[in-house]
């Protein structure tokens, strides 16, 4: 396990822009865990990635329909889940996400203690809103399982630290506190 790494996102776009960094550096067969209440930025993120991966159809919330794919014009494709009303890993073996692995990227929102069976190597990504309700401020703590996400962390701290013009290690050794 790498991490975790912390970062404070301020704005909605600088979360979209987060996931556009994370979509440079993923490859089929990645699984990418979120965590957040409702509201929180989630689907921001997701919006980044398949804005990054280029795909073809807006992102938005797959609530109700359990799970979306969204093809690409140029990469892996993503498959978009929300693990919300799911129980049981049983029931995310019913949607058969590991027919999409080979070919696409999958981001689940809510899949924590559901999905982490589908790969050995994931990223769990937990996005926590500000104590101050007027404050779009949110804190992101990043931890990666497995080996193929050990060696793409420096990688992507990197990428965050140049878009966002900042060290993304020295925010690691703040406090979520406010």
């Amino acid at each position: 396990m790498i991490g975790p790494i912390r970062l404070v996102v301020a704005t909605p776009e600088d979360m979209f822009s987060l996931g556009a960094d994370l979509a440079r550096l993923v490859r089929p067969g990645d699984l990418v865990i979120l965590t957040g209440e409702l509201g929180a930025g989630k689907t921001t993120l997701t919006q980044g990635i398949g804005h990054g991966l280029q795909v073809r159809d807006q992102v938005i919330s797959p609530t109700f329909v359990l799970s979306r794919v969204h093809r690409s014009e140029v990469g892996p494709d993503l498959v978009h889940m929300d693990g919300y009303r799911l129980t049981s890993s049983f029931e995310v073996d019913d949607l058969d996400l590991e027919a999409e692995m080979p070919t696409s990227v999958i981001v689940v929102e809510w899949g924590g203690g559901l999905v982490e069976h589908l790969s050995e190597s994931h990223l769990d990504i937990t996005i926590n809103r500000s104590l101050d309700v007027e404050d779009d401020t949110r804190h992101v703590e990043i931890v990666a399982t497995g080996p193929r996400w050990e060696n793409l962390l420096a990688d992507w701290e990197a990428l965050i630290n140049q878009d966002m013009g900042r060290d993304a290690l020295a925010d690691a050794e703040g406090s979520f506190d406010e």
